[in-house]
């Protein structure tokens, strides 16, 4: 048996999850889990970031010894909690924060920030990181990664699911229920980042809480109709998105195309409605399951629950602390599998998932001695 550390700060930028999983031959338990928030100075800079811009990289390199600060006093937080020390922790897994991700083109490329060299140095644990890009390597999107854990968590022979992780971006993994037939997983687009971009702008709000101000709302079913003419929703998979596409600029051409006024909730109930409808059409574009999974921080939404319900009927519609699982700590949970995977040489991706030419064992190593 072994413990390990999953950290993972989304997309969505609303907190650093920490997981503190043990492992014993592949078989995982989440022994505790805790959010903390990054700090109010360095938000603004990672979302300056996520935005082509001037002296990137003197930001950049600011940043990412920022987050690796950050990381390791989390990690020490959760450790304290449960009353255990750096001996007791085999390794890290930490994603690291995403500022850019470009799977297409001559040479595709993925960065996430978040020094893992640092980290390893103040926690005292070994870190493993920087898993994208070995599958970014062998011709893969370098993403999804963790249609592995749902795969190890959910999969179960004979009935077909799906499990969804509504974060910044929402990405499906299809279970098949069938050993013989591939998993498929792919980023269906925008969860909650285009939500909180919203809601800051009109409200100054980080983020529309239980998405009561959308439920006021009423969906302009035109706005809705261009949104769902975007490329990205009806290429093929494997495929991938981020802020690099489903950004606040995005949204602002689809509203001066679409020269009508429209109120401000309208905007917000259009953009819920639009994460439900590009999600259940990627899902009916693989198969009709019988069980959708929701994970990630966009559980807390009930009016996108609500919406996700109504849509996708008669499939039956959970979330996975109905099976025993924390939603926000499923992709903390993920990284500290991927670390344990790293440590044993065993593959962490899934190639029918993200197009890479064969499985491969993901991350780098960086000792704490």
């Amino acid at each position: 048996m072994e413990r390990y550390l999953g950290v993972m700060s989304g997309t969505s930028m609303d907190g650093i999850d920490v997981a503190l999983v043990c492992i014993e031959e592949g078989l995982t338990q989440l022994e505790g889990y805790a959010t903390f928030p990054l700090p109010d100075s360095l938000v603004p800079l990672l979302h300056q970031l996520c935005t082509p811009g001037d002296n990137e990289i003197n930001l950049m390199g600011n940043a990412s010894r920022q987050l690796a600060y950050v990381y390791a006093d989390a990690c020490q937080q959760l450790l304290d909690q449960h009353g255990l020390t750096a001996d007791d922790i085999r390794a890290i897994g930490c994603h690291g924060q995403t500022v850019r991700h470009h799977p297409e083109g001559a040479a595709p490329f993925t960065l996430q920030l978040g020094d893992p060299n640092t980290l390893a140095v103040l926690s005292g644990i070994d870190v493993i990181a920087d898993f994208r890009r070995k599958d970014m390597a062998l011709g893969g999107q370098g993403a999804p990664l963790v249609p592995a854990l749902h795969q190890a968590l959910f999969a179960r022979q004979g009935e077909q699911r799906v499990v969804v992780n509504l974060g910044g971006i929402a990405n499906l993994t299809w279970l098949p229920g069938d050993e013989t037939l591939p998993v498929i997983g792919f980023d269906s687009g925008p969860a909650n980042t285009l939500l909180d971009a919203w809601c800051r702008r009109c409200l100054g709000q980080p983020m529309d809480r239980d998405g009561q101000w959308a439920a006021t709302g009423v969906v302009e079913e035109h706005l809705l109709g261009q949104m769902l003419t975007e490329p990205y929703l009806t290429a093929p998979y494997p495929k991938s998105t981020g802020r690099e596409l489903f950004n606040p600029s995005w949204l602002d051409a689809h509203l001066h195309r679409y020269k009508r006024a429209v109120s401000d909730v309208n905007v917000q109930a259009t953009l819920a409605q639009f994460t439900v409808e590009t999600l259940c059409r990627a899902v009916e574009a693989v198969g009709t399951p019988r069980h959708m999974i929701l994970c990630g921080g966009g559980v807390h939404n009930k009016d996108l629950l609500r919406r996700f319900a109504l849509r996708i009927a008669p499939c039956k519609v959970s979330t996975s602390a109905q099976w025993g699982i924390e939603p926000d700590a499923i992709e903390a949970i993920a990284f500290a599998w991927l670390a344990w995977a790293f440590v044993h040489r065993k593959s962490g991706n899934i190639p029918s998932v993200t197009g890479a030419k064969r499985p491969a064992v993901l991350g780098g190593y960086y000792p704490a001695e």
